[in-house]
């Protein structure tokens, strides 16, 4: 049986108590940090929380390997929002792997949440196929993980397409550097059990959502802009914005536009 104490959990509390909650949930190999910068700029109007998911950070997992699938870690996020204190509805953020994760929380726990920005967000796959080969893909990749070079690793995972950009970033160095922080056999655990090909497909309970979605999508993220134009037909309360001169990881890349967009939308 799952429990809170399967999970201890490494997060940051900034800003005013007195504030509207905002949560934030990272991406794959990063952690609570990466929003820092944005956070430092939000905590005069939000009451800021990140955590570092399963797998990744400091954040300590305890029992089985089920303790890292997207139903469980989703039950942990709230359970450590109960233990908190933080009853009233909170304004939610994912990026990437913690968008999907915070898609999910919308769905699945509504009655908790005020509105919610996907940033470089996927739904989940459709077929059996497409997910049979993410699953493959994903366990090929968590092998490496275990038994390989770790920063060869983080090289290889940056030269994907949608990388592109952030590579050219002045302060990528710093990125990668942070990334050598998480431990590779945790990260292996989270990309087996919490990749894209593992969970269900989200977009057919989009219609029935009745939280505000804001869809934040880099201009030369082609693959997610295509991902995201779709999820916006089928909500009837989603609005999508592409951000310039950004691909996958917006709010690394532009940070400043990033927290704009977010201010406007939550306030």
């Amino acid at each position: 049986m799952l429990k809170f104490d399967d999970y201890q959990f490494n997060y940051s509390l900034t800003g005013s108590r007195d504030n509207q909650p905002l949560l934030f949930l990272h991406g794959f190999m990063g952690s609570s940090n990466d929003f820092n910068n944005a956070i430092a700029l939000l905590a005069d109007q939000f009451y800021c929380l990140a955590i570092d998911l399963p797998g990744h950070g400091k954040t300590k997992v305890f029992g089985g390997e089920d303790r890292y699938t997207m139903l469980n870690t989703a039950q942990a996020a709230i359970a450590l929002l109960d233990r908190l204190n933080i009853t009233e509805k909170c304004f939610l953020v994912g990026y990437s792997m913690g968008g999907r994760l915070a898609l999910y929380l919308t769905l699945h726990f509504p009655d908790r949440f005020a509105k919610v920005v996907l940033e470089s967000t996927s739904p989940g796959l459709k077929t059996a196929g497409e997910k049979i080969s993410r699953i493959q893909r994903d366990s090929q990749l968590a092998k490496e993980l275990e038994t390989g070079d770790f920063k060869a690793f983080l090289l290889n995972w940056y030269n994907q397409p949608i990388f592109h950009k952030l590579k050219k970033h002045p302060k990528f160095d710093k990125l990668l550097e942070s990334r050598l922080d998480n431990s590779p056999l945790e990260l292996a655990k989270s990309l087996r059990h919490m990749g894209t090909g593992s969970h269900t497909y989200l977009q057919y309970k989009l219609e029935y959502n009745k939280i505000p979605l804001l869809l934040l999508v880099g201009e030369y993220d082609d693959k997610f802009k295509i991902i995201n134009e779709k999820m916006l037909k089928v909500s009837q309360v989603a609005n999508m914005k592409i951000i310039k001169n950004c691909g996958h990881n917006i709010h690394f890349e532009d940070m400043n536009l990033w927290v704009r967009h977010l201010k406007e939308f939550c306030n």
